[in-house]
């Protein structure tokens, strides 16, 4: 089982959220909105203050950049803890829209 099994996805129309859930807290969150055929804009990220710093926000990015790359779209990154995190992994650069 991958640690990306627990993630969920949900999609409401032209927006969607990943979560995970966390024990005895509202699950962390990236919140994105689509932009047209193949085209995300990860506008907001929220992890519970008691689970920041232990990569949990990293694990919901990490698994957009892997469906961005099995499903063939692109990400916009508007959040800025997104866009810092993209600017540390440039082996991500190919799922980065233009």
């Amino acid at each position: 089982m991958s640690e990306d099994s627990e993630i969920i996805i949900e999609r409401n129309g032209g927006q969607g959220a990943y979560l995970l859930p966390l024990p005895g807290e509202q699950p962390a969150r990236l919140t994105f909105v689509e932009r047209g055929p193949g085209h995300i804009a990860i506008d907001y990220s929220f992890v519970p203050p008691a689970w920041r710093g232990r990569g949990v926000a990293l694990r919901l990015i990490r698994r957009a950049v892997d469906d961005a790359r099995a499903q063939d779209f692109r990400i916009t990154p508007l959040c800025a803890y997104v866009a810092a995190v993209f600017r540390r992994h440039p082996e991500w650069s190919e799922v980065l829209a233009r």
